[in-house]
């Protein structure tokens, strides 16, 4: 168990798949950035179909409750839904976390439900492909074998699941602007996506405290280790996400690991909730605001590598400048 005081003194080519054991890496244009955020004052909240006070289109972050599927297509929606991100044509990039050879109960790797939602939805749009991928922590067939993810998406069209473990399919990038990183091996297909959804499962991590989105970009990283015992991994983590930007951040807070994480087992909360946004700090923000971490020993205050994240100018923490739009589903079964 992690005590307050431990935790912050631990933070000082184009190609087509014929199967899961011949990975061809595919070329995709990066063009993320072109979905910016959009920064208003004013909060929404919505519960049951009642609309609070806002102004402009979308909400910068919308938080939903309810069946994953629908809770999904209620989030996207409500940040300007799948079309605002996926155009016909584009080769999409889905990151959940496929980590650990764990069934989805154990809430360590990302729903089976929530990524077949989104993945359904980039089709729907007209993406020419979708790839699943992560680089996961464990064996790569064992994880994709016990998490479900590769099994409920075979039935989806345009999609492969992947998991990448071989130097090979990344390439090293400069940081110019990075803190304590210089350069990184990234994963070939995200650097060169044009859209790149990140959706990671809300969890406990032992290292940075909690694992959401930003610290879920670490599984497009060949060398785990460098972050882990060469730099400071908080910062480092900040530095990755400076780098390497979703358009598009979903957090399955489904089930919660609300400690001993990251490989469990540990306690699970079952939230029902999907956060949605492009703002990647507001969205790990108010995820982290959902519930009590390790039974409280956590206090309020963002972790480390998240505000490290907003001090490099990646998102806001003061989400009372922004829209945030809370919604039940009505008639959800949860």
């Amino acid at each position: 168990m992690i005590t307050r005081r431990r935790f912050i003194k631990a933070a000082i080519g184009a190609g087509t798949f014929a199967g899961l054991g011949s990975l061809v890496p595919v070329p995709i244009r990066a063009e993320a950035e072109e979905n910016g955020i959009v920064k208003e004052k004013g909060i929404v909240k919505e519960k049951g179909g009642k609309a609070g006070e806002a102004s402009g289109p979308f909400a910068d972050v919308a938080l939903v409750r309810g069946k994953p599927d629908d809770a999904v297509r209620a989030a996207l929606e409500a940040v300007g839904g799948i079309g605002r991100f996926v155009r016909p044509g584009a080769k999409v990039v889905v990151k959940p976390n496929m980590g650990f050879p764990n069934p989805p109960n154990m809430a360590t790797t990302t729903s089976p439900e929530v990524v077949a939602a989104i993945v359904s939805l980039c089709v729907g749009a007209g993406a020419g492909q979708v790839l699943v991928l992560d680089h996961p922590v464990r064996r790569p067939e064992v994880c994709l074998e016990r998490n479900g993810i590769r099994d409920i998406c075979k039935r989806l069209d345009k999609t492969h699941v992947i998991a990448p473990a071989r130097q090979a399919f990344f390439r090293e990038v400069k940081i110019s602007a990075g803190r304590v990183l210089h350069r990184i091996e990234v994963l070939k297909s995200v650097l060169d996506a044009d859209v790149l959804i990140n959706v990671p499962v809300a969890k406990a991590h032992n290292a940075t405290g909690v694992s959401l989105g930003i610290k879920n970009l670490m599984g497009v990283i060949w060398d785990r280790e460098f972050f882990h015992g060469k730099v400071d991994l908080n910062q480092a983590i900040a530095d990755l996400a400076a780098t390497v930007k979703p358009a598009l951040t979903v957090v399955d807070a489904t089930r919660v690991l609300t400690a001993g994480g990251p490989a469990g087992p540990g306690p699970v909360e079952v939230l029902d909730t999907i956060v949605a946004g492009v703002d990647p700090v507001a969205v790990d923000s108010l995820t982290f605001g959902l519930t009590k971490w390790y039974g409280g020993k956590i206090g309020p205050d963002a972790p480390i590598h998240i505000r490290a994240a907003h001090e490099l100018g990646l998102g806001e923490l003061d989400t009372t400048r922004l829209k945030v739009k809370r919604m039940e589903i009505p008639g959800a079964d949860v």
